[in-house]
């Protein structure tokens, strides 16, 4: 397979010439190889013309016009050579460009982080509407990792502070340069915590997290693409649910009076459903897809905070 694949390489670096052709040629080999897409597109087309792009300068979309654009040599070997990889290792486009977008922004990633994917974007987007009754002043994006969530946020809403929490130091230097090239430094703050350790007697008007929530047997099924991605930002114990229950435990006391919380659990929602049948978790629909977000008032926490100190 490697041999073929340098043989094709080889064969499209002498014989194709405009981006049409090489994006054709990459859907041809994604298609033929076993890649997993999942990590910011979901479709061979979107995943090569992302590299192409990156490789060519022209920014996140790819303009018809220049479909018909030939490519010096050097470009020919640079975008061939990153379709190989993205093949031969497994390695989300997102990694090899250093690029994710969310919420319509760039954000700088590496494997310390995960890929922003979190359907919690369309919520941000669309700002909470129906979910909070007036504007947030203070929000918090718990388990921040490259610090998308935080940022759009800021985006949203000019007048709030955000702190940015994650356990692991390496993806708050992410978030941190995340948060200098937006220019948010003012408003957004990295905090070094461990679920809730680090913001101690804090409260706020909106929580947000998109924890860990994989559990064990998934984790260890998971395509060779998400194994790029750093563990601790996947799994959560043998159901994916640890910190989604400390989360439940503890959020009460860190929201104002007419305080949200908002999570993503993804397909652990059966299990979270299944464990607390007496909570009413709102599960929000989204209309570009995606499952497993509920949002909880503070009263409902504290309604239920017998069940979550169990």
């Amino acid at each position: 397979m490697q041999v073929n694949l340098i043989d094709l390489a080889q064969e499209a670096v002498s014989e194709l010439s405009t981006v049409n052709d090489f994006l054709r040629w990459g859907v041809s080999r994604f298609n033929a190889s076993d890649v997993y897409l999942g990590h910011g597109t979901d479709n061979p087309w979107d995943e090569c013309a992302s590299l192409i792009t990156f490789v060519l300068n022209l920014g996140p979309q790819l303009n018809a016009d220049l479909l018909t654009a030939k490519l010096t040599m050097t470009e020919k070997k640079d975008v061939v050579n990153l379709i190989i990889e993205r093949i031969e290792k497994k390695v989300p486009a997102a990694y090899l460009t250093n690029i994710g977008y969310f919420c319509g922004l760039p954000f700088y990633v590496n494997e310390d982080v995960l890929v922003p994917r979190s359907p919690i974007g369309e919520l941000i987007t669309n700002r909470f509407s129906s979910l909070i009754e007036s504007e947030p002043q203070r929000i918090m994006d718990l388990c921040t990792g490259s610090g998308c969530i935080a940022i759009a946020c800021a985006y949203q809403f000019e007048e709030a502070t955000i702190d940015a929490l994650d356990i692991s130091p390496e993806a708050l230097t992410v978030a941190d340069e995340n948060i200098h090239r937006h220019g948010v430094q003012e408003r957004v703050l990295p905090i070094i915590s461990d679920v809730f350790s680090g913001v101690q007697g804090q409260t706020y008007d909106l929580i947000v997290s998109n924890p860990p929530y994989v559990d064990a047997e998934d984790l260890g099924d998971m395509p060779a693409e998400f194994h790029h991605e750093p563990e601790i930002g996947l799994g959560s114990g043998e159901d994916g649910l640890d910190i989604t229950r400390i989360i439940l435990r503890e959020a009460s006391s860190h929201l104002n009076d007419n305080g949200v919380l908002i999570v993503e659990v993804g397909n652990s929602m059966l299990q979270l459903q299944a464990e607390f049948p007496e909570v009413p978790f709102q599960w929000l629909e989204f209309e570009n897809g995606g499952l497993g977000v509920f949002a909880l008032t503070k009263q409902d926490l504290e309604t239920h905070q017998a069940l979550f100190d169990k």
